[in-house]
């Protein structure tokens, strides 16, 4: 039966299985009858809603002159996966694109953001956490308020997993200076921040006020590595909702602009003082 609901990264699978289709020009009639099944069940495939056996994958890819050995094993990974991450526990609770965030993230091999709204998601305090989400107009019913809480700090083990993921934060000084909440809460904000960048595995930069040439404060962004480089994900959060980008122009695109960003900030050792001298004005 096919899946009401597939999860982002099974509606990318099928995505790049499309993408290697479309550059091998076939028809998905065509692949149907390759590996013997129907057209309607080849874009239940492409689009998510169906598996496919790692013998029929490895098929279609020989089929289609994709010798991109890197990522046809990346997909065959993709495709056998049966575990039930611990985000599983929230489905029906909160929404899909929550969810689908929470998968992203622990399947990265490294991921990149930059900040110019809010202390990213896995470096925020429970406090700072509950005061954004208060902030939600109309109000949440304080159960919901809680269990988008606990979701997100649930989320932040993400940085303390077995392997580690590499994680590197470009945060903008007008979101250190913003208290959500009051000055306690910010103050326990920043020493998080401060504490968490110790980790061999997490780097903050960053961008002061005063610095020239970065215009990129409208640019707030994750873009989140896979396996290969064809496989990573750029994800954007906007008021309607998020957008997820994975077409290799936009990744290319927003590498770019990471790399300005970047180029803009301030040193490690000097973000961590630039950080301490906030926490002591607020």
């Amino acid at each position: 039966m096919p899946r009401s609901q597939p999860t982002a990264r099974q509606r990318r699978l099928g995505t790049e299985l499309r993408k290697m289709r479309d550059a091998a020009g076939v028809t998905a009639r065509r692949a149907a009858e390759l590996i013997g099944t129907n057209p309607i069940q080849m874009s239940q495939v492409e689009a998510g809603k169906a598996g496919i056996s790692e013998a029929r994958l490895r098929y279609m890819a020989s089929q289609y002159a994709c010798f991109d050995t890197a990522l046809i094993d990346a997909l065959v990974a993709m495709a056998g996966e049966r575990g039930r991450g611990w985000w599983e526990e929230y489905r029906g609770l909160l929404a899909h694109g929550a969810l689908d965030l929470a998968e992203l993230e622990h399947h990265a091999t490294h991921m990149r953001m930059l900040q110019a709204s809010y202390v990213p998601g896995l470096l925020q305090t429970e406090a700072y956490i509950r005061a954004l989400m208060a902030y939600a107009v109309p109000p949440l019913p304080p159960q919901h308020l809680d269990t988008l809480v606990s979701f997100r700090v649930r989320r932040r083990e993400v940085l303390s997993q077995d392997p580690a993921i590499a994680f590197s934060a470009l945060i903008h000084e007008s979101v250190l200076r913003t208290r959500v909440a009051d000055r306690k809460v910010a103050r326990e904000q920043l020493a998080f921040v401060l504490e968490q960048s110790e980790r061999p595995n997490v780097t903050v930069r960053v961008i002061p006020f005063d610095v020239d040439g970065f215009g990129g404060a409208g640019n707030s962004m994750l873009y989140v590595g896979g396996p290969v480089p064809k496989l990573d994900t750029a994800q954007i959060d906007a008021m309607h909702g998020s957008f997820w980008m994975d077409a290799e122009s936009e990744l290319t695109r927003y590498r770019a602009l990471l790399d300005k960003a970047e180029a803009s900030s301030l040193a490690v050792g000097a973000s961590r003082d630039f950080i301490h001298r906030i926490a002591q004005e607020i």
